[in-house]
């Protein structure tokens, strides 16, 4: 029997190939974009970080790409799936198909796009003044750990056409899919701006609530976007890891505690500030501005594609007819916690909150306010 004394095992491809790319590398539970140090990346020319939320799990990153005023990315391709996120400056984004066939499309601030699966890209800022700064979501650890090899992964010139969509997809317009409240999906490649996109009422999730769900590039890469009326916030619940939250519009917090957790974690957030939360960490999101509170979500596993099992229960339900467990009664087997069995110390939280910024609470129709603090006020 020969003893081997250099045993290889335990290895984490994904963390390896960042260490020799030389990224900095920043990880929190509510991260500020616009405060993280970006580090020049030889690799597309652009200053670039790479953002880890605690309890990501295994499948997401991040990256915040920082392009400097009249400067551009080299062109790029992989086999990683990729969703942008523009949080300042303005610019464009070109592709080029297998057949050579190029698409360009202008972006700007809360603008959101995908990049097709291993097509040729490369983003430029358009302004000679001002920095772009971009975040993208994607799924290079999931591609990473599997494959562990770079040269598969950014080499390789098999042709997914089929995922490049309509030309009109590149322009601002799409297709909108009806399913059911919560579930309505709008088709696209490129948003030019989350703030003005029209939502969809998804009551089930509580006080008023609107989203959309996108489906980008054909991509298993998950986005939504939810908006909270003024006055309000939504309905605790769970599910599993990986999924990214950042402000769009407006201001609030959330509160993230696992179960029988004693106590919360509270981040607060506005525009630029992203947070998990973790796998199985119920989480609960508060407007506290004077406008409707806008949040994008991204991850790994959408509605078209679930990816996970857990992800399917989470968006759609396991059985035909049912509603995914995020807006079905932890009573009746989901994972949301209706506004009657939430803890009593949270809406009195939001209270403070809202009158300490001067804003009117308008949940008494879901949760009325403590006979205490009604008589304090």
């Amino acid at each position: 029997m020969t003893t081997n004394t250099a045993a290889r095992y335990g290895f984490d491809p994904y963390l390896d190939w960042i260490a020799k790319e030389g990224l900095p590398v920043i990880e929190d539970y509510g991260i500020d974009l616009f405060k993280v140090e970006t580090k020049h990346w030889a690799r597309n020319e652009a200053k670039t970080a790479a953002v880890h939320l605690k309890g990501r799990g295994d499948f997401s990153n991040m990256f915040l790409y920082e392009l400097a005023p009249g400067k551009s990315t080299t062109p790029q391709r992989h086999l990683y799936e990729e969703v942008i996120y523009v949080l300042e400056g303005s610019g464009s984004t070109q592709i080029e198909l297998p057949d050579g066939t190029k698409r360009s499309f202008e972006w700007g601030p809360k603008a959101l796009f995908a990049i097709p699966l291993n097509v040729k890209h490369r983003h430029f800022n358009g302004s000679g003044r001002d920095r772009a700064l971009m975040v993208s979501t994607t799924d290079l650890p999931l591609v990473m750990n599997t494959f562990h090899n770079e040269r598969f992964i950014f080499n390789s010139d098999f042709d997914f056409s089929e995922r490049a969509g309509k030309e009109s997809h590149y322009t601002g317009e799409g297709d909108l899919v009806t399913v059911k409240p919560g579930n309505h999906m709008w088709e696209t490649n490129f948003v030019p701006d989350l703030a003005a996109i029209e939502l969809k009422t998804w009551g089930d999730r509580g006080a008023g609530g609107t989203n959309i769900m996108f489906v980008l590039a054909d991509g298993t890469m998950h986005a939504h976007i939810s908006e909270m009326p003024v006055g309000t916030y939504k309905k605790g619940h769970r599910h599993g890891p990986g999924f990214h939250v950042m402000c769009v519009v407006g201001h609030g917090f959330s509160l993230l505690w696992h179960d029988k957790d004693k106590d919360f974690i509270r981040i607060d957030w506005k525009h630029g500030v992203v947070f998990p939360p973790a796998g199985q960490q119920f989480h609960q999101h508060f407007n506290t501005s004077a406008e409707p509170a806008r949040y994008l979500a991204t991850g790994t596993g959408g509605l078209r594609y679930p990816f996970t099992t857990e992800n399917r229960r989470s968006l759609i339900g396991l059985k035909p007819g049912e509603n995914g467990a995020v807006s079905t009664s932890l009573k009746d087997g989901g994972d949301q916690i209706e506004y009657v069995d939430q803890d009593e110390r949270i809406h009195r939280i939001w209270l403070a909150e809202m009158r300490k910024n001067k804003a009117p609470p308008r949940m008494d129709k879901w949760v009325p306010t403590p006979a205490d603090l009604d008589a304090a006020e």
